[in-house]
C-alpha cells in the first residue's frame, strides 16, 4: 500500500513539476511519512533519479514546442551542474535548516511581487542586453544548482522565476529552459547519491514510472494552455513552497 500510494504522488508531483517546478513539495514529504524509517540521503537520492527522469521527458516535449534558447541552456546547465554536485557534497555535512529561513523570506517576496504584477511572464521582455544573457544565466545557475543539491524542493519554481524576473522570458520560455537545465542539475547532484549508495531502486525505479507519465501529461499541459496558466500554476506552487518552508522553520 505504501508503494502503490509513493507512485500516486510521484504521478501527481511529476504533473505540477513540469508545469513549474515544485513537485518535490508533493513527493518528498510523502516519502517521508510512507517511509519514516528512511535516511535522508535515501529518500532524496531516490526521488532525484524518479525526478531526474521525468524531468526529462518534460524537457523533450517542451523541446518539441517551444523554441529554446540553446546558449542561455548551456550556460546555466553546466554552472548548475558544477554547483549541485557541489550542494549535494555540502548537505551531507551541513544541516540545510540554517538557510531555512533566509529563504521562507525571499519566496514570500516572490510570490508577493509575481501576485501584484498581472502581466509578469507574459511575454518575452529583455531586461538586459542579449550580449549579457550567457553571462547573467551561469549565475543563475551557480546560485540555483548549489540550492538544488543542498537544499532542493522548489528548485524548479526558482530557475522559471530567475529567467522570467532576472533576463526577461515569458512563462512558457522560462519553463521550458529550466526543465533542462533542470535535468542537468539533477543528474549532476544523482551521481553522487548514487556512487555513496543511498538511491533504493525498488522504490525508486515505481516512482520514475509514474513520474514520467505525470510529466508528460503537465508539460503537453503548459504548452497548450500557456503563460497565463503557468503562471498561476506558479502561484499556487509558491504558495506551497511558503508552506513548507513556514513549517521547516516554525514547526
Amino acid at each position: 500500500m505504501e508503494l502503490y500510494l509513493l507512485c500516486l504522488f510521484a504521478f501527481l508531483a511529476g504533473f505540477i513539476d513540469s508545469i513549474v517546478g515544485g513537485g518535490g513539495l508533493v513527493q518528498v514529504p510523502a516519502f517521508f511519512v510512507l517511509y519514516p524509517q528512511l535516511s535522508v540521503p535515501n529518500v532524496v537520492g531516490s526521488n532525484r533519479l524518479a525526478s531526474a527522469v521525468g524531468t526529462s521527458v518534460a524537457a523533450w516535449n517542451y523541446a518539441r514546442n517551444v523554441r529554446i534558447p540553446w546558449e542561455t541552456v548551456l550556460y546555466a546547465g553546466i554552472s548548475a551542474a558544477i554547483f549541485s554536485y557541489l550542494g549535494a557534497t555540502v548537505q551531507s555535512l551541513l544541516p540545510s535548516a540554517v538557510l531555512k529561513p533566509v529563504i521562507l523570506l525571499l519566496i514570500v517576496a516572490i510570490a508577493i511581487y509575481t501576485y501584484r504584477k498581472k502581466d509578469f511572464g507574459s511575454a518575452d521582455r529583455f531586461r538586459i542586453p542579449e550580449a549579457h544573457i550567457p553571462r547573467w544565466s551561469v549565475g543563475l545557475g551557480v546560485v540555483l544548482g548549489f540550492y538544488n543539491g543542498f537544499v532542493g524542493p522548489g528548485t524548479g519554481s526558482l530557475l522559471v522565476f530567475g529567467f522570467v524576473s532576472v533576463i526577461g522570458y515569458s512563462f512558457l520560455k522560462a519553463s521550458a529552459i529550466s526543465k533542462v537545465v533542470n535535468v542537468v542539475s539533477d543528474v549532476s547532484s544523482l551521481v553522487f547519491f548514487i556512487s555513496h549508495q543511498y538511491v533504493l531502486f525498488h522504490l525508486a525505479l515505481p516512482m520514475m514510472v509514474f513520474n514520467v507519465a505525470g510529466s508528460y501529461a503537465g508539460s503537453r499541459m503548459a504548452v497548450l494552455r500557456g503563460n497565463q496558466f503557468i503562471r498561476k500554476v506558479f502561484l499556487v506552487v509558491v504558495v506551497g513552497i511558503v508552506l513548507r518552508f513556514a513549517w521547516d522553520v516554525f514547526g
